[in-house]
């Protein structure tokens, strides 16, 4: 016959097993979890990521609702969550789609290198000049609206051609925008960057050339796209698609 002390131990241990049980998940779980953020918080802050693009400033390149892949190994190398270089083996080319933090506020924006350091560049009513010679663009159609204080605004895609590789711009005639400054020469160490939906970017026309050390990476691909005027519908043709 069971002793009274036989008696109370029993239903006792039967309910700590399944606490003992879901302390031992719990602790499985959270080892898992803190082992995922250690590979994966260095692997997007130095070697790739992938970021969202709110904004229409680099239409028709990139649309709003798309999320983009970034090569941070394109440039170099750097120390997992800072800006400093471990090494470099490369720099931004005229015509790279780059993402960086912004000289203005620590933003991060993705826009084209339009000039590297010792460049000279200006712009005239729309067209780029570099180093004392226009960039030859076409006009090739109309472009997707612009919507500026909720009124559409008609625009222009032109066909762009920047260090022997074509791109498309959108230009947007009716609203006012800074398509003319005096030249001036990129500093060394930086690069001076632009959106491809020129009218409607904040770029270094504003906030002046981007220094090396900002620069997160370079965008070779639309991973997703989804339409944020659309309930946010996939637009599958634009899924894995290159960027030029």
């Amino acid at each position: 016959m069971p002793t009274t002390t036989d008696a109370h131990a029993r239903p006792e241990a039967s309910t700590s097993k399944p606490k003992r049980t879901l302390a031992r998940l719990a602790r499985e779980w959270m080892m898992s979890l803190a082992f995922a953020l250690v590979i994966l918080i260095p692997i997007r802050s130095s070697i790739a990521d992938w970021n969202d693009v709110p904004s229409g400033s680099m239409r028709p390149t990139i649309l709003e609702g798309e999320r983009i892949l970034v090569n941070k190994l394109a440039f170099g190398l750097r120390i997992p969550l800072t800006h400093t270089w471990v090494a470099r083996w490369g720099s931004p080319k005229r015509g790279d789609i780059i993402t960086f933090a912004s000289p203005k506020d620590g933003e991060r924006l993705v826009k084209r290198v339009i000039g590297l350091a010792g460049d000279r560049i200006a712009m005239r009513d729309n067209t780029l000049w570099i180093n004392g010679v226009p960039v030859a663009r076409a006009d090739i159609g109309e472009g997707q609206p612009n919507v500026v204080r909720n009124v559409h605004l008609g625009t222009r895609i032109h066909d762009e051609k920047l260090a022997g590789r074509a791109h498309a711009i959108t230009l947007t005639p009716r609203i006012d925008s800074q398509r003319t400054f005096e030249e001036i020469t990129v500093p060394a160490g930086e690069c001076f960057v632009m959106g491809d939906n020129r009218d409607v970017s904040g770029d270094s026309r504003y906030f002046g050339c981007v220094p090396m050390e900002r620069i997160y990476g370079r965008a070779g691909a639309i991973a997703v796209s989804l339409d944020p005027q659309n309930w946010y519908m996939p637009r599958w043709g634009r899924w894995m698609m290159g960027l030029k």
